[in-house]
């Protein structure tokens, strides 16, 4: 994001939210990653399940399990009964049938439900967990015993057994499972034996090592997320032992001996305010206090024809849907802590739905490697016009000279992308990154920077038959990815519903009438709907005052500053936002102007007046985000875009922010999902060199890494701390990786065990890519300091800035982006294409000038002229059908580059998620070696590749060689091949055929103008 140009127009969650030293530990994969001596293998699929469920925060009288084996029939209501199992859980065995799972809710048999918040529990096979939310798969009770009395720690031998302590308090896991070995036999099955709680952030586990001097021991959360030791494993000798922070203390005392158990209750839940929109509502409150810590709340929900509903949250923020319409509903909250106590539950808060939408199906994320999908970015609002009755101009609809071109800012929207996925589809892409759709608010705000209402779409994007969800499951339907682009720093100057919005700024008088209207009772913003009394839809009138309002906080509130508007308007002190005249709270917003881009605080200050500045280090301001983002996770989106990523702390990502959105996918579609779930922030490092003028905090590659060591527990202090840490340390002490390189020609499986989490968008490349040469070799020279380069986005220009950071859309001519086409879709990275890019649109026009010029005359201009007409595409990279301006936009030049490009990388193993290296290749252009393996699935990939320069490879393994442009075979029995100068845009891609599974494709595709 490019903050000049958009100027005017702790409580955690209970699996996630991890401290930074052991997130440089915890990696979320489906099996640990043992050192030694033997791999674990999964536990044999079972035709039966023993669920077991958590009681202490429910004190029911009775508890039921009402379930549905996948595939068949629920139980009759209520269910079965459960039974006692151990302190603080019931259980019940279920024959399944040979069925793989089960859905399931959980009941007091009178009414009272737990659902998961709607969504039902997806459980499967063998011992598993319920508690609070949390589904683990693990067996809570030792020995699966009965006994309600706690098991006593039995007193160590030396010899024979090992009392495992763990700690908890940094990893907060609801469920801990010991995965272990003793020294020289057999690891347990995956995952484990289920730990018992010992005392305040303790858990504990007696084993006996049947004569063994110690164990190997790994912990997980039964859910797919593992403390393996980085790797290497715990290595604990028998008596007892203590895990903490991956600090092991052999020969400890009892932690938790001297324990007093944890009694008194967190505060109660204040403020809790409730509002609906359609069949949807959405709960906030404040945050509750604790002697240790809140741990998550407890949302009873009343109401409605389906009983009370109970659910468990992380967040201070309740978002639900698919309500009753016409229905009034009542919820209170309660908090809890570690220790399973729950404050009294709050002043009950109430809302009454609207009427139902029409019908939407439920999403599901795609969940493949996103590796394989190329990218197409769009403004929605500026793409294609599918429905005009939701277009709206804004404020400065007349003075930027959009009325003048009949071209309202808010003119795209769902329907319209719906619309043309086939024509998305037809240039190969099966990504799509859309601006963001939160509800937003500012003068000139299409383009989405500006969030107001983080849990609502902006209606001004969506349709009948047509919403967000629909564009989901329209894309999903044609095999297309949707990467929302998402803000975590910032929100408008009006604030951010359900956080703090402002009262009051500015003074009306008659000269700002025009701006500041009169308050409307009962009217709401909501963008689309317009003032009964004005006609606007740009509503202002929560916002004025003609007095100083009650609570004023600003000093010298509505005096004239002695200065006038560029309209010639007299200026009042606290007229506009600013993070200094304290109309905005120190507790959810920074109270500083950026003054150093490249110093701290470029992460904790403003960096424009309408750019309201989050305290992201706070829980309040973590805990609203982490809600809201929740909702789109929800919906099925496959990742997130982070803007404006770099001005908040690596550690605050690394954290909050990251596990959040991890534990939040696993949650809803499973571990594999998630590990794929994309993420790929901008950082803006708009810089030549490899590190941004020294400061390796505000370099790209910097936010691909875990944090080195332990820092303070206040997220604010941590920051500071990590800051100073890593600039002190500097360019040359920072974390290398191999994870993109081949070694030689072969392909090594990369190490992403201290990977943040977030990939980056290649800063590096884009500077450069005013020439193909010069991004390719730049690029290349950052990748031993990313986590792993085949990950980064790559574009060319943006809606910020082309190369070198030019203000204009990327002007070079059609060979050269050719060429940087051929060099994008072939090098390691993903792909990403600016819209209208195929056919070089609005080339050398400004990228953005605000509401100072008409978007027609900018590279945001409206897109939608080329895409009239019809097309249909069934495949990717070609369309069967096309009629109109549409059809003259896909028989371009660069289009049909475009087409035979996606059609080639996709052939091409290699070419998606394939290492790479230059060595022993000579002529000095762009070419490089590339290879791919996966022996499981029988995958080995292995192609040269020149672009637009001859090349000489040598030292490349002997056979057949197929070119996949021009078909031409190669026999290799020197270990050299040489390949001469394709010409400017052109390439040359050259398989090794190695048979079966792995035999050369070929030519692929037909000649066109470059790829010939």
């Amino acid at each position: 994001m490019k903050p000049p140009t958009r100027r005017r127009p702790r409580p955690l969650l209970a699996l996630a939210l991890a401290a930074s030293v052991l997130l440089a530990l915890l990696t979320a994969m489906p099996h640990p990653a043992p050192a030694t001596p033997t791999t674990p293998v999964a536990a044999t699929a079972s035709t039966s399940t023993t669920v077991f469920y958590y009681t202490k925060t429910r004190n029911w009288a009775a508890y039921r399990l009402h379930y549905a084996p996948d595939g068949g029939a629920w139980t009759t209501v209520p269910g079965v009964a459960m039974e006692a199992a151990c302190t603080g859980w019931v259980k019940k065995t279920v024959d399944l049938g040979g069925a793989a799972g089960l859905a399931a809710t959980f009941t007091d048999g009178t009414g009272t439900w737990d659902n998961n918040n709607g969504k039902n529990y997806a459980l499967g096979t063998g011992a598993i967990t319920v508690k609070d939310g949390a589904v683990a798969h693990s067996d809570p009770c030792p020995g699966g015993g009965t006994d309600p009395t706690p098991t006593p720690t039995p007193t160590p031998t030396g010899t024979t057994s090992a009392t495992v302590f763990y700690s908890t308090a940094t990893v907060n896991w609801t469920t801990v499972n010991l995965h272990y070995a003793p020294t020289g036999k057999a690891w347990t099955p995956v995952p484990g034996l289920g730990m018992e709680a010992a005392c305040t952030g303790w858990v504990k586990k007696t084993v006996d090592l049947g004569g063994a001097a110690g164990l190997a021991a790994t912990f997980n959360n039964g859910g797919g997320i593992w403390d393996n030791n980085n790797g290497n494993n715990y290595a604990l000798p028998s008596g007892l032992s203590t895990v903490q922070d991956t600090r092991v203390t052999p020969g400890a005392t009892d932690p938790c001996a001297a324990t007093v158990p944890d009694t008194r209750a967190p505060t109660v839940p204040r403020a809790v305010t409730a509002s609906a929109t359609a069949v949807s509502t959405v709960l906030t409150w404040e945050p509750s206090t604790d002697d240790t810590a809140v741990t998550g709340y407890q949302v009873t929900r009343t109401g409605g024809t389906k009983g009370t509903v109970v659910t468990n949250t992380g967040s201070t923020v309740l978002s639900e849907s698919g309500l009753e319409p016409l229905t009034a509903y009542a919820y209170t909250v309660k908090a809890l802590d570690a220790a399973g106590n729950l404050s009294a539950a709050s002043a009950p808060a109430s809302a009454t739905t609207g009427a139902a939408p029409p019908p939407t199906t439920p999403g599901k994320a795609l969940g493949t490697d996103p590796r394989k999908d190329p990218i197409y970015f769009v403004l929605t609002a500026r793409f294609y016009d599918g429905d005009s009755s939701n277009n709206r101009g804004g404020n400065q609809d007349v003075a930027s000279g959009n009325a003048a071109h009949h071209d309202p800012m808010f003119r795209g929207d769902f329907k319209g992308l719906v619309q043309k996925l086939d024509y998305v589809k037809a240039l190969g892409f099966s990504a799509m990154w859309i601006t963001p759709v939160v509800l937003n608010r500012s003068d000139y705000d299409y383009h989405g920077y500006h969030g107001y209402d983080f849990y609502r779409v902006d209606p001004r994007l969506e349709s009948a038959g047509a919403s967000y969800q629909d564009l989901i499951n329209a894309a999903h339907a044609k095999g297309i990815k949707i990467y929302q682009d998402v803000v975590y720093n910032h929100s408008s100057r009006w604030g951010a519903k359900g956080l703090f919005t402002p009262t009051v700024y500015g003074v009306r008088d008659t000269q700002w009438s025009w701006y500041y209207d009169e308050e409307q009772a009962g009217f709401e913003y909501d963008g689309l709907t317009l003032d009964p009394k004005t006609g606007k839809s740009y509503y202002n009138g929560d916002l004025w005052s003609t007095a100083v309002p009650t609570g004023n906080t600003c000093l010298n509130w509505g005096k004239p500053t002695g200065q006038k508007s560029p309209g010639g308007y007299t200026l009042y002190n606290c007229q506009w936002p600013g993070p200094t005249n304290k109309l905005f709270p120190a507790t959810y917003y920074h109270q500083c102007w950026l003054g150093n881009w490249e110093g701290e605080d470029s992460r904790s200050c403003w960096l424009a007046d309408d750019l309201a500045d989050f305290d992201t280090e706070h829980p309040a301001v973590q805990n609203y985000l982490i809600g809201a983002y929740n909702k789109y996770i929800d919906m099925g989106v496959d990742g997130f875009r982070v803007d404006t990523a770099v001005h908040v702390p690596r550690i605050t990502w690394n954290r909050r922010f990251l596990p959040a959105i991890q534990q939040r996918v696993a949650q809803d579609w499973g571990a594999d999902t998630a590990q794929n779930f994309y993420v790929f922030g901008e950082v803006g490092a708009f810089v030549n060199d490899k590190w941004n003028r020294g400061s390796v905090n505000h370099s790209a590659q910097f936010y691909t890494w875990k944090e080195r060591k332990e820092y303070s527990a206040d997220d604010t202090q941590a920051a500071l701390e990590q800051y100073t840490y890593e600039e002190q340390l500097g360019t040359g002490s920072q974390p290398t990786s191999t994870n993109a390189t081949l070694n030689g020609n072969t392909y090594h499986a990369p190490d992403h065990s201290t990977f943040s989490g977030m990939n980056i968008i290649d800063m590096r490349m884009h500077m450069n890519f005013g020439d193909a040469h010069n991004a390719f070799h730049n690029g290349a020279d950052s990748d031993d300091a990313t986590n792993d380069a085949t990950y980064n986005a790559v574009y060319v220009d943006s809606h910020d800035y082309g190369p070198n950071k030019s203000s204009a859309r990327y002007t070079g001519g059609q060979d050269a982006w050719a060429e940087n086409m051929a060099l994008m879709w072939t090098f390691r990275g993903i792909p990403t294409l600016y819209y209208g890019s195929e056919i070089q649109f609005q080339a050398g026009k400004a990228i953005d000038c605000g509401p100072s010029c008409p978007l027609a005359t900018t590279g945001r201009a409206y897109y939608g002229d080329h895409l009239e007409g019809t097309v249909t595409a069934t495949q990717f990279a070609q369309a069967d059908s096309a009629t109109g301006a549409v059809a003259t936009t896909l028989a371009q030049p660069l289009v049909q580059h475009l087409q035979r490009l996606n059609q080639i990388r996709r052939a091409i193993p290699a070419l998606q998620m394939g290492q790479y290296s230059t060595e022993h290749i000579a002529g000095g252009g762009i070419a490089y070696k590339r290879r791919y393996t996966d022996a499981a699935a029988g995958v080995d990939s292995f192609a040269l590749v020149a672009v637009t320069d001859a090349a000489t490879f040598t030292t490349v393994p002997n056979g057949t060689y197929v070119d996949a442009v021009t078909g031409d075979r190669r026999v290799v029995t020197d270990g050299t091949l040489a390949i001469a100068a394709p010409g400017k845009g052109n390439l040359r891609v050259y398989v090794l055929d190695l048979g079966g599974k792995n035999t050369a494709p070929g030519k692929i595709g037909t000649g066109g103008p470059y790829l010939k």
